[in-house]
């Protein structure tokens, strides 16, 4: 983008972007998506120092379960050690620097798949094949470098910053929030892993507005919302949000009626959370679904999916029908968000492409952007 004769870079286009007011702001320029170098920021001054969620605890509950993970470059391996601690190490062998684990799964140690070196689940290198010749070589010395790993209201997160805050203090107005849906007592029932052929901001950007649901969602869920009923507040620090009424129709999305927390239109309220920089919770008071994101190259992102429903709905005798409808939709809205956000990064890397104005309904949008190059800043300072 040129400005006054000057060639601007990506990040100089974002911060002009967003100085300007919510009521004059438009969406984030081109370059901000396709540029390699808006990329390497991100990694940077984002990925590499913000907490980045893998998953709910629920899924890794045992002794041995294990989820691996990217993070700004970095593998990771989060596991449930033997005392029942959940640890994050680097998932790079410390022979040869292979990977070691892939994927989920449950394991009894770390072996790696290249000269099978084995680590505890603690990270502690147990054994290593021919190496009694080598008089350097000396088994204690050995373990998987630690990586910050904590939970919150039954996620798991993970850092490569050592200075950043708890996720409890960074977290805590969420926490005030949605506190009588009680997040920890959801279930996580299914997950998924995927790569979509857009950038990561679109898709979060896709979650963060309800603006596209009558159209982009005609076939499945945007007769069910309405944009008069849709509530978009301003950001805060750490995450934006906006609320939906949902019609009592989708009974799965309602209150249960053991439930005595939520009460009036709380019982039929869905909050669509964007934690910073990419978790995308739908929290409904019968069932939550999430997204968590991680770029691979401005036109790629790489998807954690997953769901469940409340513990509330525990004991009911139809709670895997329930479920099974909920999968069933949210494979068919995954579709059409796939369809949406891929056609939107085909149309911003476009020569003649132009951000437009954004309505009322994309607030948490234009708190995002401010998100971003704030972020950017700091990291740069």
């Amino acid at each position: 983008m040129a400005k006054d004769g000057v060639e601007m870079s990506a990040v100089d286009a974002l911060r002009a972007n967003t100085s300007v007011p919510f009521e004059q702001a438009r969406a984030m320029p081109p370059e901000v998506y396709t540029s390699d170098e808006f990329l390497q920021e991100e990694l940077n001054q984002i990925f590499a120092k913000e907490w980045y969620c893998i998953g709910r605890a629920s899924a890794l509950a045992n002794p041995g379960d294990y989820v691996s993970a990217e993070l700004a470059g970095q593998p990771i391996a989060v596991i449930r050690d033997r005392d029942g601690t959940l640890r994050a190490v680097s998932n790079v062998c410390m022979h040869r620097m292979s990977t070691l684990l892939h994927g989920r799964g449950n394991t009894r140690a770390i072996v790696c798949p290249y000269h099978a070196w084995t680590y505890n689940l603690d990270g502690t290198l147990r054994g290593a094949p021919a190496m009694t010749l080598n008089e350097g070589f000396c088994k204690e010395a050995y373990s998987l470098p630690k990586v910050r790993c904590e939970e919150w209201l039954g996620w798991v997160f993970v850092t490569l910053n050592a200075d950043a805050k708890p996720v409890t203090e960074v977290l805590s107005q969420v926490e005030e929030l949605i506190g009588g849906y009680d997040m920890a007592n959801y279930t996580e029932a299914f997950y998924e892993e995927h790569v979509w052929d857009t950038n990561w901001k679109v898709l979060a950007e896709n979650f963060m507005e309800s603006y596209h649901l009558p159209v982009c969602h005609a076939g499945t869920i945007g007769g069910l919302s309405k944009l008069e009923d849709m509530i978009c507040p301003p950001g805060l620090p750490a995450f934006n949000y906006h609320t939906i009424l949902k019609e009592e129709s989708l009974r799965i999305a309602m209150a249960h009626p053991d439930n005595t927390r939520l009460e009036g239109d709380e019982r039929r309220t869905t909050f669509l959370l964007a934690i910073y920089p990419s978790l995308l919770i739908t929290l409904t008071p019968g069932y939550f679904w999430y997204l968590s994101l991680h770029p691979k190259g401005p036109g790629q992102v790489h998807i954690r999916f997953g769901g469940g429903m409340s513990n509330d709905f525990a004991d009911d005798a139809d709670l895997d029908q329930n479920f099974a409808d909920l999968k069933a939709l949210l494979d068919d809205v995954n579709v059409e968000d796939r369809g949406c956000t891929e056609k939107v990064f085909k149309g911003l890397s476009s020569r003649l492409a132009e951000p437009g104005h954004l309505s009322h309904l994309e607030r948490p949008n234009y708190d995002f952007a401010q998100y971003l190059i704030a972020k950017i800043d700091e990291g740069r300072a």
